[in-house]
């Protein structure tokens, strides 16, 4: 599907929108997009709703801060051999913190899955930096295979975005007063935290020998 025709100020936004976005890890707000443009609030909301109409800006959930996303195109690819079978691929949306805290940047690239995928669900893959989920087998480097849902249930191992709107990967319980994101490393202290913002549930890890 061809991409629709932008303006010249939608052109500006979405470039604005896509290195603020891989600089900093996380969408910036309409605010600060009217405030590199140096205009107000209501024009810039005109231009992302219009991208949002065109597909070219997705939104992860109403009532979410920095929730707008840029919608990448899907990689197809044609596999060799003559046939003109497309292979499965996954976008790596960049690292995710199995210790500390970091923000989760953004830098995709392509990482083919084939088979690993399950085509009935919206996936996608993180680079792990840290060891705290070292005894679930989660390690430094390993890539974990992400279904992308804002519900989870106790015990799953979960993207999750804290009130600061840095990411953390663990796993997640509901504890009185909020909730508890548990590490698998004996070294590590559990995270807790009043709320939280789920962002995927790990289905899977691909490790590079």
């Amino acid at each position: 599907m061809n991409t629709p025709p932008l303006t010249k100020r939608q052109h500006e936004i979405l470039s604005f929108y896509r290195a603020y976005t891989t600089e900093n890890g996380l969408s910036p707000t309409l605010e600060e997009v009217a405030k590199n443009f140096g205009v107000n609030k209501v024009t810039i909301f005109g231009h992302v709703a219009e991208l949002e109409r065109k597909g070219i800006l997705s939104r992860a959930g109403r009532g979410i801060s920095r929730a707008l996303q840029i919608v990448e195109p899907a990689a197809k690819h044609v596999a060799k051999g003559g046939r003109g079978a497309s292979t499965a691929s996954v976008t790596i949306l960049g690292s995710i913190a199995a210790g500390r805290p970091i923000a989760a940047l953004e830098e995709p690239e392509v990482f083919e899955l084939a088979d690993l995928v399950p085509s009935d669900r919206e996936v996608y893959a993180l680079r792990v930096r840290g060891e705290s989920m070292i005894d679930d087998g989660v390690h430094d480097g390993d890539l974990v295979l992400v279904e992308r849902r804002n519900q989870a249930r106790d015990g799953e191992m979960v993207v999750a975005i804290l009130p600061d709107e840095e990411a953390t990967l663990k796993r997640l319980y509901r504890e009185p007063g909020g909730y508890r994101l548990q590490p698998a490393n004996k070294a590590m202290q559990p995270i807790h935290t009043p709320e939280l913002e789920v962002r995927g549930v790990v289905i899977g890890l691909v490790r590079k020998l």
